[in-house]
């Protein structure tokens, strides 16, 4: 295998993607877009690893649109609108020329659909894993911005689109799970490549009380808004929303009955909002699926009951 060096890396690959102020990436910085008066920059960062976050085998450009969107998905819980994003990445020898290429090509496509910019970062060598990061920089109305602290008793909880895909994606690569075709590329697909809900984030403004977008599992998530905001939640088990493809993979495992709770990487938004808020209409589904009551926690109720889970989510350490 080869790879080119890293100022050729830079020149023939990264500098195409930079925007207005990065000088090509020539210069040890760059200068950002002034903001519009009255806005604020919001910068988020993430990182992944591969073996953690993805699979070594994964292809390289949906490795690259993944990790873009998990940071926009950041941006989006927090209301503000995307603009550029600084990376780093530390490459393993398994990485070559046509790897890297992909792996640009993944950035170009979703610089393309979000509208958004390179503006510098840093490219290293490791023996492995291959780590990578990036910081994505937003633009908000200043004092506008969603937190995860402003729930409050009576509020209702809401969840974008479907949870559960992605982490039962996962267990379909790793081949402890077996689906129909059909379904397991819809599962593939949600854990490979997320959506980032970048126009629900900012329309939420004025309606959302609390925002927090579903990357380490729903329960947990839900927990940091209740434990931001000084409250408690109760979550209807049967309101989650859960795709066709999610409901024949639980029926076809054994024990997953409560995935779609605590799995991570579907970065879903979560929000709670005023009952009678009236919810901005995006093309995104939003469902109602419990309340926010005076306590601590948050509990999945079903019929029979409280429902136990043995954990709330993923956890690094």
């Amino acid at each position: 295998m080869s790879r080119s060096g890293e100022f050729e890396i830079i020149e023939r690959l990264l500098a195409p993607l930079a925007g207005e102020g990065a000088f090509s990436l020539s210069d040890d910085a760059a200068v950002l877009p002034e903001l519009s008066h009255g806005e604020a920059w919001v910068a988020t960062k993430d990182a992944m690893v591969a073996g953690v976050h993805f699979l070594a085998d994964d292809p390289p450009d949906l490795i690259a649109r993944k990790l873009v969107r998990v940071n926009l998905s950041d941006l989006a819980a927090m209301g503000a609108s995307p603009m550029g994003y600084l990376l780093a990445f530390a490459l393993s020898p398994d990485c070559d020329d046509d790897w890297l290429e992909a792996f640009v090509a993944g950035l170009a496509e979703d610089q393309r659909i979000f509208g958004i910019a390179l503006y510098g970062g840093d490219t290293v060598s490791t023996p492995g894993p291959v780590t990578l990061s990036l910081t994505a920089l937003g633009r908000v109305e200043r004092g506008r911005e969603l937190r995860r602290n402003g729930a409050r008793a009576g509020d209702a909880v809401y969840v974008s689109g479907s949870v559960g895909d992605a982490a039962l994606g996962l267990k379909c690569l790793q081949e402890e799970l077996a689906v129909s075709a059909g379904y397991r590329k819809t599962l593939v697909d949600r854990y490979r490549l997320p959506e980032a809900r970048v126009r629900l984030g900012p329309a939420l403004i004025g309606s959302a009380t609390a925002c927090q977008d579903v990357s380490d599992g729903l329960a947990a998530d839900l927990g940091h808004i209740a434990r931001r905001s000084g409250a408690g939640m109760e979550i209807e088990a049967d309101l989650v929303p859960i795709s066709q493809a999610a409901r024949a993979a639980i029926a076809a495992g054994s024990g997953l009955e409560t995935l779609p709770f605590t799995g991570g990487d579907d970065y879903e938004l979560v929000f709670t909002a005023p009952v009678d808020a009236v919810l901005p209409d995006v093309g995104v589904p939003l469902t109602r699926i419990g309340r926010v009551v005076a306590g601590d926690g948050v509990r999945f109720m079903s019929r029979g009951g409280e429902i136990s889970l043995r954990q709330a989510g993923w956890r690094h350490f």
